[in-house]
């Protein structure tokens, strides 16, 4: 369950694992966060952008990890804003190519799609190994 760490921020993390209860454990764990923080206008968006980036973590990492690699997943809240982090053991940087390839191919649109949902998204390393993919999004309602 979420734990907030203060009256003007939240915070949940949870560790998922490569497999499709694991991703759907990630959904659900996500609407369920986002509903408690009275986020459900929020929720389409954030679970496609969790599900981009997870899927993307599971696709490269597990690629480079011996065994089923460590994904987790979190979320920070704030007045404005929602943090989404996905964190991998693969040291790789993501590729954004929002040029490649047709709209009809089935793979390597998922951090376009990631673009186009969240107000900026980034990585940074994260010593001594592997990645946090985040992606930062409005907590405003739709207009």
């Amino acid at each position: 369950m979420p734990q907030f760490s203060g009256d003007l921020a939240a915070s949940a993390a949870l560790r998922v694992e490569c497999n499709r209860e694991g991703f759907a454990q990630a959904r659900s764990f996500t609407r369920d966060t986002l509903h408690l923080w009275s986020l459900d206008h929020r929720c389409d968006d954030t679970t496609v952008v969790i599900t981009e980036l997870t899927a993307n973590a599971a696709t490269h990492a597990a690629a480079a990890a011996s065994g089923a690699p460590e994904i987790r997943l979190g979320f920070l809240l704030d007045p404005t804003h929602l943090l989404v982090t996905v964190s991998d053991p693969d040291d790789r940087p993501p590729v954004y190519a929002p040029d490649a390839g047709s709209a009809l191919e089935e793979h390597g649109r998922g951090l376009c799609i990631v673009d186009a949902l969240s107000e900026e998204w980034g990585w940074t390393p994260r010593p001594p190994a592997g990645k946090t993919v985040w992606a930062r999004l409005s907590t405003r309602p739709p207009i």
